[in-house]
């Protein structure tokens, strides 16, 4: 009797403090950074699981000397908060190419590491709001160093 009261006791009290967290199926919107100059990429995210998912940004970079596109992909981890805040990490990769203007006139394409820390507001209406920091790591002739980049993003989930 002792063991199944224990059992009874023990599942009732995972349950109470699993806090399991629903993430949309899918997610497209802006993210909106600053990595030398101003960027803006297209993103969407897309879940695997209940509590992972996968991002994708395509974006753009503009500069006083440089032009250039990056595509980023992330695989994050979701943790509930409380109400509608959740906060998640992720880890990726990527491949990005720089057109350089002045001084050197060069051009270069190359692939990076990134990572990914950020907070997020889930609305009652399909309206998702994150600010987020990621360092990446180029590895590159020029690219060779590390960029950090903090964004707010908007995305409509369905």
């Amino acid at each position: 009797m002792k063991k199944i009261a224990f059992s009874v006791l023990t599942v009732f009290g995972c349950l109470l403090l699993t806090n399991a967290q629903s993430i949309s199926d899918n997610a497209i919107g802006l993210r909106l950074g600053d990595s030398d100059g101003l960027g803006a990429e297209i993103s969407y995210q897309r879940a695997l699981g209940d509590n992972n998912r996968l991002e994708l940004d395509l974006g753009w970079r503009t500069g006083n000397n440089f032009d250039g596109f990056k595509l980023v992909g992330l695989y994050q981890w979701v943790w509930h908060i409380d109400g509608g805040f959740n906060w998640y990490a992720g880890a990726g990769a990527g491949v990005a190419s720089y057109d350089y203007d002045a001084p050197t006139n060069d051009s270069e394409t190359f692939f990076l590491i990134a990572g990914d820390i950020g907070i997020e507001y889930d609305f009652d209406i399909p309206l998702l709001l994150s600010l987020d920091f990621r360092p990446e790591i180029g590895f590159g002739d020029v690219n060779d160093d590390t960029n950090f980049d903090i964004a707010l993003s908007i995305r409509y989930q369905f």
